[in-house]
């Protein structure tokens, strides 16, 4: 079973802010699977989980060429992963996702993460999806979902 959560963010600056909180909550080793659109406000999120974690949002980039940037907070490695350029079957490979995942004490935000398709993890994990475009509010579920402690992605 999983616990699921909905917010509306009415602008950038609430989704910012949500992820600020987000950021604040987090203890280290989660993964945050994040999806939605092009411009839904994955890469917002990101800046403001990061900004919740006391680094530099000036620093943050979406890493959709680069597929992974790496952030050294205060508190943790955070590792920020785009899947957008990756075939679905190649996904986690292409990033180097098993090596990442040996970081047990870093968090890992995956955009795009629909394209690593059914996946478990042994350490908390997150699935948040952001529907809306343009102008319109944002809707952000917040999905936890369980551990398996078998899985060894």
């Amino acid at each position: 079973m999983s616990e699921r959560d909905e917010i509306v963010s009415s602008s950038p600056n609430e989704t910012f802010l949500l992820g600020e909180k987000l950021g604040e909550s987090l203890n280290g080793g989660e993964v945050l699977l994040l999806t939605g659109g092009l411009g839904a406000g994955k890469t917002l999120l990101t800046k403001g989980i990061l900004s919740g974690l006391d680094y530099d949002v000036d620093e943050v980039t979406s890493p959709s060429f680069t597929l992974v940037n790496l952030y050294e907070t205060p508190r943790f490695n955070v590792y920020h992963i785009d899947l957008w350029r990756s075939e679905p079957e190649f996904a986690r490979f292409s990033v180097g996702l098993d090596e990442i995942l040996e970081d047990d004490t870093a968090v890992v935000i995956v955009e795009w993460a629909e394209r690593l398709g059914e996946i478990s993890f042994d350490r908390p994990a997150m699935r948040i999806g952001i529907t809306g475009e343009g102008d319109e509010p944002r809707r952000i579920s917040v999905t936890s979902l369980e551990l398996d402690p078998s899985a060894s992605v």
